[in-house]
């Protein structure tokens, strides 16, 4: 499945422990390279999810970001009242009380004594295993977010390779005409200097020559590099870099055949290639 490197998935679900929310972000890069943001109470999880990302994704700029939102009932819920401590404390007050008439026991103080007020623990388990389900979900949403994306590309790129054998189909038709054109310009120009130059090297100039305007060879290979990239998109697996590839070898023939051009529809040609070629590079720079 043809992929796009760019693409934006965001999920939130709600815990015990407040809202969890995931963001993952990405654009083109030639490697993969993915930064974590998250949570202290999450920061474990790093590693697993540097793990689950590579697993499933190759290439591409990745952010992604964990956050906990703490419910608005959150800090009653985790702080507790050390009842037994807090009765002990009070005995305490009471004899000491007997003794020192003058003495005052502030209760902000008696609470912030030690072990007075405790503070629950957060099952650091199930919230990690919550991050983790909350991360899948938003990694299989960012999956088809560049799936969809990269259906859009390969349409793009199609195109343009129906575009590149469309001319190539254009040029083989042109060029019977184009060498009779030629053979006809050489004769006339050889006749003319026959009685100066021997037939035989005349005749051996003249092959030479076709030769070296022959475009026969860069358009089978063109056709050979349209069938190639036709496969290549229907390939399951990233595809990215094998285009980059082919676009420079596309990029190879098209300047021959500009180079090899003694008419002025193939130089025309020529130049409609280099541009469909490049609207295809710049499309490519975009997949995974």
């Amino acid at each position: 499945m043809i992929r796009s490197m760019t693409a934006f998935a965001s999920a939130e679900r709600q815990t015990p422990w407040g809202t969890l929310g995931c963001e993952l972000r990405a654009v083109n890069h030639r490697y993969l390279e993915l930064s974590v943001r998250a949570p202290e109470e999450l920061r474990a999880l790093e590693p697993a999810l540097r793990e689950r990302v590579g697993a499933r994704i190759q290439r591409g700029k990745l952010e992604l970001n964990l956050r906990l939102r703490a419910a608005p009932d959150s800090a009653g819920a985790t702080l507790r009242l050390n009842a037994p401590l807090l009765e002990q404390l009070a005995v305490a007050s009471r004899d000491l009380g007997q003794q020192f008439p003058t003495l005052a026991v502030d209760f902000a103080a008696l609470l912030s004594l030690p072990g007075v007020m405790e503070r629950e623990e957060v099952d650091s388990a199930g919230l990690q295993g919550e991050a983790l389900a909350l991360a899948e979900e938003t990694l299989a949403e960012f999956l088809r977010a560049r799936e969809r994306e990269g259906e859009k590309l390969a349409a793009v790129l199609r195109e343009r390779l129906d575009g590149i054998e469309a001319a190539c189909a254009q040029v083989r038709l042109w060029l019977p005409e184009i060498r009779a054109g030629l053979r006809a310009r050489l004769e006339a120009r050889f006749a003319e200097l026959a009685a100066a130059l021997d037939p035989g090297r005349l005749e051996q100039e003249f092959v030479l020559w076709l030769q070296k305007l022959d475009v026969d060879e860069e358009l089978d290979r063109l056709a050979t590099h349209v069938s190639e990239a036709r496969r290549v998109l229907g390939l399951r697996e990233a595809v990215g870099r094998r285009l980059d590839f082919l676009m420079q070898e596309f990029n190879r023939e098209a300047n021959t055949l500009g180079s090899k051009s003694i008419d002025a529809r193939t130089s025309q040609v020529a130049v409609e290639l280099k541009v469909l070629i490049e609207q295809m590079r710049e499309q490519v720079q975009n997949l995974e």
